[in-house]
């Protein structure tokens, strides 16, 4: 079995939308089912079919989540070290070319999230950076060809 890297912070947020699942929306869907099932026949009743749907993608998610979660393996950012990428770091990089700078975390992919600087430790910039140090520059083959980044930064904390 494959093993699935997560930061503490992910396990607990993919945890509990795993509990909200089963406790708020698994309820509310079947109360909308038993409504619906009150307006008459289940044949020509939109309301019956579309709740019938949502309870479906409910119960498909948590299955999804439930096989992931015995997948996780938790990995503890507490003590990381920063003189060089690794596994739930913050680093900072320079576009050589354009000199525009980003920083990103890297993370499992199921809590990355680009809007927040959040990116899959499986990610092609993910891989180039992983093992670097400050002052290392890196090429990264990206959809739109290569692009070099120096490391600027690596930090523990945003």
């Amino acid at each position: 079995m494959d093993r699935i890297p997560i930061t503490k912070e992910g396990y607990q947020k993919i945890k509990s939308e795993l509990e909200r699942l089963k406790t708020v929306e698994r309820r509310a869907v079947v109360e909308a089912i038993k409504e619906a099932r009150g307006h008459g026949d289940l044949s020509e009743n939109a309301e019956y079919d579309a709740a019938k749907e949502r309870q479906g993608m409910i119960e498909a998610k948590i299955a999804e989540l439930e096989s992931k979660m015995g997948k996780f393996e938790i990995i503890d950012t507490d003590n990381l070290t920063t003189d060089k990428v690794v596994f739930g770091v913050y680093v900072e990089i320079e576009n050589v070319e354009s000199d525009e700078i980003k920083k990103y975390r890297i993370v499992g992919p199921d809590e990355s999230d680009i809007s927040r600087g959040y990116i899959s430790v499986f990610s092609p910039i993910a891989r180039a950076l992983i093992g670097k140090k400050v002052g290392d520059e890196v090429v990264v083959n990206a959809p739109g060809g290569e692009i070099e980044y120096e490391i600027i930064n690596i930090t523990k904390d945003a």
